[in-house]
């Protein structure tokens, strides 16, 4: 059974926050698609038409309508926090792994492996603690 369409009611200043943030253009593609959604079901455009209108999938304006009614529109605008796990290798350890891979292979070795430069990270305490899958990933995503 398909859901029911519900507009929503922007007061005057919400009206105003959402023309501003349409003319200011630094927001994220994200954020201007939220305020597009907004507006749109203001003017009682079906959620169907909106989502084909902006790319966006129906469940996207019905979570977005959601959210505006029961949050209000700064949390129907905003980024919620995503959840993951964080970075164990920061960015600076990762360019210390990758100069060290280019530098010359350590006395009594030919060249690198990959475990060889995740014993060396861990010795020079570049990290706590890495495999060497890990330090396989580092390299790759360098050219």
């Amino acid at each position: 059974m398909a859901r029911q369409s519900e507009f929503v009611q922007l007061s005057n200043e919400e009206r105003r926050s959402l023309k501003t943030l349409f003319s200011g253009g630094s927001d994220s593609n994200r954020k201007q698609t939220r305020a597009r959604i907004l507006d749109l079901l203001a003017r009682n455009t079906p959620a169907t038409q909106i989502a084909s209108l902006l790319g966006c999938s129906p469940t996207t304006v019905y979570n977005v309508k959601h959210r505006y009614q029961s949050e209000g529109l700064e949390s129907a605008l905003a980024e919620k926090p995503r959840s993951g796990k964080p970075r164990r290798i920061s960015g600076e350890a990762c360019a210390r792994i990758t100069a060290l891979a280019c530098s010359t292979a350590p006395e009594g070795h030919a060249r690198w492996t990959l475990r060889l430069l995740a014993d060396k990270a861990v010795e020079f305490g570049f990290c706590d603690s890495v495999s060497h899958n890990h330090v396989r990933a580092i390299l790759k995503k360098t050219s």
